[in-house]
């Protein structure tokens, strides 16, 4: 009697096979959950990362155009300025001008804006104006290059395909680092797509995504929401990163100088063409204070 008491309470104790199949059941339903949730949220990210590389793309895209106007309008004057700067102290100093022998350019901005009837403060610029024509602060003079560039001007079909793109093959989706490599390569197609205006070099693209086995997902469900959850993670990461690239961009001395050419603009004033006006007439100075002095010389 004992023992059949003993075993009916063991027996009682045992998770019966449909307790056990009801728990697999409530595990998989809340892996489902939240793999949909995960799943929304993704996608939600796969947009915002969308247009912020976009907007990134934009942004390198009109400072660059820009850059080649500067390089192309306002660069080449200070470069010629600086060669005739350059000329004055080479006969100051050949000739042993008091005071004045080996003095530069930056010592002579002042004398030339003098000499060319200008404040010298009309037209203040921030330093890469000034060094842009020998390579600093991120610009160089290679003009024979850069100038063949046109103003940059993305239409939307150009723009919402570029997007696509993004959204679907971006890097920071890859599932492992093979996967990574691939999209990295396509990122990079993309971006000089985008760059040339080529719609179809952007279509090809997609195409060759769509056909690729990396592209291919796992099934179990404990895999898709791993796999979910580290993308979610690897664009947000990317995310913070073009937040971080859009900031150094805006604050860049190219960028200011833009945004004052657009405020400019807004008034109806063109900027450059301002600054290589007043670039003009501070050579034409200098050209005229060396042959007057060289003159001088000679008469004595």
């Amino acid at each position: 009697m004992f023992l059949d008491s003993l075993v009916s309470n063991l027996a009682s104790n045992l998770p019966s096979k449909t307790t056990a199949s009801t728990e697999l059941t409530r595990r998989a339903d809340v892996l489902e959950a939240e793999l949909a949730a995960k799943t929304r949220d993704l996608a939600k990210l796969q947009i915002t990362l969308a247009d912020q590389e976009l907007f990134l793309a934009n942004l390198g895209a009109e400072l660059a155009a820009f850059r080649v106007r500067y390089l192309r309008e306002v660069g080449v004057l200070y470069a010629e300025l600086d060669d005739w700067s350059a000329q004055i102290a080479a006969w100051l100093s050949k000739n042993a001008v008091e005071n004045n022998a080996g003095w530069d350019y930056e010592t002579w901005e002042e004398k030339i804006c003098e000499l060319a009837g200008e404040d010298p403060r009309k037209y203040e610029m921030p330093p890469l104006d000034r060094r842009a024509h020998a390579g600093g602060a991120g610009i160089s003079l290679h003009v024979e290059d850069d100038l063949s560039a046109e103003e940059f001007h993305a239409p939307i079909s150009l723009k919402s395909l570029y997007r696509e793109v993004a959204k679907r093959v971006h890097p920071d989706l890859a599932a492992d680092d093979s996967d990574r490599r691939m999209r990295e390569l396509l990122m990079k197609r993309a971006n000089e797509a985008y760059q040339r205006g080529d719609h179809g070099a952007l279509r090809q693209i997609l195409k060759d995504y769509e056909n690729s086995p990396e592209s291919v997902q796992g099934n179990d469900l404990a895999s898709k929401l791993a796999r979910v959850s580290r993308q979610i993670t690897q664009v947000n990461a990317r995310l913070s990163q073009i937040d971080r690239e859009i900031e150094k961009l805006t604050k860049s001395e190219i960028a200011r100088l833009k945004a004052r050419s657009d405020a400019a603009f807004a008034i109806g004033e063109d900027l450059l063409a301002q600054m290589a006006t007043a670039l003009r007439v501070r050579i034409e100075a200098a050209r005229r204070d060396l042959r007057e002095r060289s003159a001088a010389k000679d008469a004595e």
